[in-house]
């Protein structure tokens, strides 16, 4: 044991490091204050983000893990201050997203009293975190800090909550630093045998028309690689989920695209044609799956995943591979045969062909009319080279952003995928400029979301954080209007927008920015705001009623896609 005496919030500081942590995001307040004090000693190394909103803490952790591939820490206050993390605690659960949110309580003594600012934070954050745990006395903080860290990070990622009661905070104790590595009953990385191996490699080899179905889990991994080489080997087609969107470079030849509802043509419907799918890191949503009782039915399935509470939830699988996808890819490689697939993989070009002539052509290189979403999409990606990171809200800015922006490189899709969080985008584009600052982060945003989050201007004119927001204006919450539209009669009720000068409120915090409205002034407009250093909003005035196509209806199959409204 050390002789050395020191505050319980110092002991979280030096927790922190311990645990290699540079970047913090947080508000302070009045039951965490212990906590801010220690920190005013460890700005040099412990690097703090004050946000405008808690809620933005949590996105803005989020954006910096995704784009970083490191664990996010948010710091709060008890109470409201703990409230306002819900939303992005469970959207971080939902999405895989490894955080460890502290929040301060009032005093041991005092729990159970009604307290000013006490909110029963671990019955509140149990159901959407891997672990909550509240901290009582100050010698549990280096064991609660490092088993938090460890459970975040390890196996499937997620959210873990810490409850740091204020007298914890305050307390004095001879601190030593923890490392925890093992919890008995949790196994973090399940290890398949080497006959599920085999039995994965033989109905690959026996397989005519395979499909992969790529997921977040594979980046989450940084099993990129070993995709890449099981797909070439084995020549097999692969379509991605909408967080799994940059686990395979937009141009990869056996890159058919995007899964689900507003997915591409060719992969949903070819779901309903192969012999067998292939699931890595990924959990079978609803918003992939359509109607689950026509999903797939002719085919046998193989489900890569590292949580085995994700097999058989949704689809029912032929084989189970559970374990962590870049150990299972590379045991499977050397079993995979060489093979061919030419023409299955021919199979897909006309579905590719009729989307490109009915839905991409029309809407990147439009001849009249109002600017479209997707060439705003299209020429921001053009312009970075496609190696920007992608931020989007939710909404159709979200669905035409994944769509047509495009990838070469991994972690470079940031989005709010289970949860679908408006507000998400701004906040967690800030956060991906701490996460790679060495990339541009691009963040499109509708004119509803943005309103959600816009105080975390104010994050961005404190610190500087360079994030283009590309803010697509059509005057409405486009994704309900569209669904008004195709499926309540046209009766807009409560989605039209009455909306600010965008321009002068970002001007208000120090970010330059233009306004477009017509598309010859979109190339100039976007290379001008690539250029500028720093923060920029580009507002471009695109068509109101523009809709997100193809689109499976609710309900319905996968392989029933709708390319026009008309």
């Amino acid at each position: 044991m050390s002789n050395e005496q020191i505050s319980g919030a110092e002991a979280l500081m030096r927790s922190l490091e311990h645990e290699g942590v540079d970047t913090l995001f947080g508000y302070p307040g009045g039951a965490i204050m212990p906590t801010y004090d220690a920190l005013y000693d460890h700005k040099d190394t412990l690097n703090h983000i004050l946000v405008r909103h808690e809620q933005a803490a949590v996105h803005a952790a989020q954006g910096y893990v995704r784009a970083s591939g490191r664990v996010g820490t948010v710091i709060v206050t008890s109470g409201p201050g703990a409230m306002n993390t819900i939303t992005g605690i469970a959207d971080a659960m939902m999405d895989s997203t490894p955080l460890v949110v502290i929040c301060g309580q009032v005093g041991a003594a005092m729990l159970g009293t009604d307290a000013f600012q006490e909110v029963d934070v671990i019955g509140v954050t149990q159901p959407i975190s891997k672990w909550a745990y509240q901290i009582r006395r100050p010698e549990d903080i280096a064991w609660a800090v490092s088993r938090a860290y460890y459970i975040a990070r390890s196996g499937r990622p997620g959210p873990v909550v810490l409850d740091f009661t204020k007298n914890a905070q305050t307390g004095m104790v001879d601190y030593e630093p923890a490392h925890v590595s093992f919890i008995r009953s949790y196994d973090p990385v399940p290890v398949p045998s080497d006959d599920i191996i085999r039995h994965a490699a033989a109905l690959i080899n026996q397989s005519v028309k395979p499909l992969v179905l790529v997921g977040q889990g594979v980046e989450l991994a940084n099993a990129t690689t070993e995709l890449r080489q099981l797909l070439e080997k084995a020549q097999m087609p692969a379509g991605t989920t909408l967080l799994g969107l940059s686990a395979l470079p937009t141009d990869h030849p056996l890159n058919m695209g995007l899964l689900g509802m507003h997915g591409n043509l060719a992969p949903n419907v070819m779901t309903n044609q192969c012999d067998l799918l292939i699931a890595i890191g990924m959990r079978f949503d609803d918003r992939v799956t359509g109607n689950l009782n026509t999903y797939a039915k002719q085919a046998k399935i193989i489900h890569f995943d590292i949580d085995p509470s994700e097999i058989d939830k949704n689809v029912k699988t032929d084989l189970a591979v559970v374990g962590d996808c870049k150990d299972t890819l590379r045991r499977l490689l050397p079993l995979v045969d060489q093979a061919t697939h030419n023409a299955w993989i021919d199979g897909f070009q006309p579905y590719r062909e009729k989307e490109e002539n009915k839905v991409i052509e029309p809407a990147i290189h439009p001849t009249d009319g109002p600017l479209l979403m997707a060439e705003v999409v299209r020429e921001v990606s053009e312009q970075t080279n496609r190696k920007a990171i992608l931020v989007t809200d939710v909404g159709q800015n979200q669905m035409f952003g994944c769509r047509y922006f495009q990838y070469s490189l991994p972690r470079s899709v940031i989005t709010s995928g289970g949860c679908g969080t408006m507000g998400f985008g701004l906040p967690a584009a800030i956060g991906a400029t701490f996460g790679a600052p060495e990339r541009t982060v691009c963040c499109f945003c509708g004119d509803g979301g943005l309103q959600m989050t816009i105080q975390e201007l104010g994050t961005i004119l404190e610190y500087g954080s360079p994030v283009k927001i590309i803010l697509l204006n059509n005057n409405f919450l486009g994704n309900v209007r569209q669904w008004q539209a195709m499926f309540f009669n046209h009766r807009y009720s409560f989605t039209p927008m009455v909306n600010p000068d965008f321009e002068g409120v970002a001007r208000a915090y120090g970010i330059p920015g233009a306004t477009v409205t017509k598309r010859e002034d979109l190339a100039l407009a976007v290379e001008k705001m690539l250029r500028t250093p720093g923060a920029y909003l580009l507002q471009c005035a695109v068509k109101e009623e523009d809709n997100v196509m193809p689109m499976t209806p609710p309900g319905a199959n996968v392989d029933e896609m709708i390319l026009s409204v008309e």
